[in-house]
This record gives C-alpha cells, structure tokens and sequence, in this order.
C-alpha cells in the first residue's frame, strides 16, 4: 500500500502535539508529513503560528470516529498521537493503526489502558504488520534505554547481565501540562471503579502477560542508600517505567535474566539529617494530586523548556560483588521540550525498521539505533562506564 505521509501528527493543536509539530516543521521540512485534529481552523492557525509551510496538509478526524481514523491511517506510515488521556480518547485510533498495519506512537503512561490494549490488539497488530509503541517520551524512553545502555556494557564487561539495577534521578528540572494531569486524574478515576485496575496499577509485571518476576522493591517511603551515599525519595514516574522495562527485558527473551530485579528513587538534596528530611518532604509531595493543576492544553513556556534538564544514574550489581554504572542526560525540560524531540525522533526510526508487527517497546524493537539517533538529534546522552 502506498502512503502518503511518513508521518501525521494526530493532536496537532494540544499542547504537546504543537511541539512536535514544531519540531517536524523546524528539522524535518521536506519529510512528507501532516497535521491532524478536530477543527481545521486550529490546525491551520497552529500551522500558522509554528512557521510550518502553507503546503503542509491539514487532516480532520475525531477521536469517536473509527471510519475516519481508518481513512487517516492508511495514509500515513506512522501516525504521532499525543491525544490523551488515551483510555478516553485512544483506542479507536490505536485499533485503526492495528486494522491498517500502520505504525503508532504515543506518549501514554497509563499502564491499566496499556495492558488492555496489548491484550486486546497485540494480535491483530502482528497479523497487519503495525508496529505499536507506547510511551515514547520522558516516561519510559531514558529509563529503558538506560537499562539497556547499562545492560550492554555489563554483558561487555563481565559476560553478563546485572541482575540488580537501581535508577537513581540525581537532577531534573521540569514541569507538566494539563494533558499530564489529566491523564493521572482519569487513571485515578478509573481505578476508584475497578479494582482490577488498581491491581495492575501496583504490579511491576502488569506489562508482561504471562510472566511474574521476583519480588521487586516498592519504592514508596524515603530510605538511605549506600549505593550512592544519599537519601533517595519515591519518583512519580516510576509506575510506569519500572513496568516498560520489565516488559523490554520480556520482549527480549529476558535478556536482564528472569531474575532481574528493577527501580527508580530520586536522590533527596542535602547529607545526613538534611537529606533525610528532604527525602521525607519529597515523598510528601504529590504533583498530581488535588484537583488544582493546569487545563488541558497548558504547559511550560518555551524558557522554562529550554531551561530545563535531567541527570539519571543507573547502577548495576553483580553477585560477585562488581558495579557498573550508566548516565543518561538531556538537555530540555524531560516532559515537553525533551518529550517532543523523543517521540518525532521515535517516529522517524520506526519508518526505517525493517517489517514486522505487534505491541512493543521503543527499547524491544530498535534500541541501537534509536539511541544514536536521540544522541545525535535530540539532545540526549547515554554513557555507560
């Protein structure tokens, strides 16, 4: 089937799918790509005001409706989603993408959805050929290609993988959008009514059907950690991206071993009593909670972006005794100015890959050469030593 578009970007006028339009618009201006939303007057004001082309197409189509969805995929090769919360808003999309053997993207970080999706669509996605990928921005694309950065070097090193890995945040600087908030309300919704999405919530393997590993650390209370010297703090990320990376290493035929034992603190400022009580202070925090937070739609300014930053350490252990260790940086703020770069980048590195199908992880399916791609374009390190 011939497409027409490399990429579209669905969502074109929210917050974040603005960005990535930007961004396309900024780096990519002679990739075949459109814009896609409800109202054709946003999409061509947005065009507009991002410098993007008068030539760049404009698509419309509603998240309620499956035919158009369908009508859109076929004629793109990947399809950008950054319409969420995805459980309200996502799944005639994704099962389009399925139908149409469409490759998809998107940046969602609700685990119960996800799960439901893989069940549900995974079959059809090998069946089709569509390659369907979640989570590609902040949450989990660092973690998980950490871990494997990290799992690389070991393997190199010392004939093996480490079964022990600890990610530790030692600097972010960083913000959400309404559509962030949004998300994390409607999971918190969803779970009040199903305690079986609540159980997915809490397991570590909700993101690998038939398979549960050993026990994996909570993550929940302030604690010291020799490790690093410090006092770590719970990380709101950490839900999510401890259950992609356990299902990378599944996709991989456990690659880290079925042992593999995974987590992810934030290193509390201050020494001994201090960095006691900022850990304490920390895991206090809840920066989704409450029902003030930002409107769909909303986010940080441009400079608040592009101040922002993150510094995250991975340390792997091995049972005789050794360490190795991994850093990955980047140099935007990790939930929008970064967030956006990832998964254009993500999107472009699908188009190379060579066919196959199914519901997988960025990591699972192209971690070699996405990496070098997000090294070289999106302004992400990753070093292992």
């Amino acid at each position: 089937m011939t497409r027409d578009f490399d990429i579209i970007v669905y969502g074109a006028t929210g917050y974040t799918g603005r960005l990535v339009a930007e961004y396309l618009a900024t780096h990519y201006p002679d990739r075949a790509w459109a814009m896609a939303g409800r109202s054709l007057t946003k999409l061509e004001q947005v065009r507009t005001e991002i410098g993007a082309t008068a030539d760049v197409p404009l698509i419309t189509a509603n998240a309620d409706d499956p035919p158009a969805l369908a009508a859109m995929c076929e004629r793109a090769q990947v399809v950008v989603t950054t319409v969420g919360p995805y459980q309200l808003h996502g799944e005639a999309l994704l099962a389009a993408c399925a139908q149409t053997g469409t490759g998809y993207v998107d940046l969602c970080g609700e685990p119960a959805w996800m799960r439901q999706m893989i069940d549900k669509y995974d079959a059809a996605a090998k069946a089709s050929g569509a390659r369907i990928l979640f989570s590609c921005g902040f949450d989990s694309i660092p973690f998980d290609l950490g871990v494997w950065t990290l799992q690389q070097a070991a393997k190199a090193r010392f004939g093996r993988p480490a079964p022990r890995v600890k990610c530790r945040i030692r600097k972010m600087q960083g913000t959400f959008s309404g559509g962030t908030f949004a998300s994390a309300k409607a999971t918190m919704a969803a779970a009040a009514r199903d305690m079986g999405i609540l159980k997915l919530m809490i397991d570590p393997f909700a993101l690998t059907p038939g398979f549960d590993g050993p026990p994996q650390p909570k993550g929940m209370l302030p604690e010291y950690d020799a490790a690093v010297g410090a006092w770590v703090a719970p990380f709101v990320m950490a839900a999510i991206n401890t259950k992609n990376v356990h299902r990378t290493n599944a996709l991989l035929g456990h690659a880290y071993g079925t042992d593999f034992v995974y987590d992810e603190m934030m290193i509390a400022p201050g020494l001994g009593d201090i960095g006691k009580a900022a850990a304490e202070a920390i895991a206090r925090m809840n920066p989704i909670g409450g029902d003030k937070g930002p409107a769909p739609g909303e986010g940080p300014t441009k400079e608040a972006r592009e101040a922002g930053y993150y510094d995250i350490l991975f340390i792997g252990e091995i049972p005789s005794g050794e360490r190795i260790e991994a850093v990955v940086t980047g140099d935007r703020d990790p939930g929008y100015g970064s967030t956006s770069k990832m998964i254009a980048e993500t999107a472009l590195c699908l188009i190379e890959q060579p066919a196959g199908g199914g519901i997988t992880t960025p990591t699972a399916l192209m971690a070699a050469p996405l990496r070098a791609r997000l090294e070289a374009r999106a302004g992400l390190t990753f070093v292992a030593s």
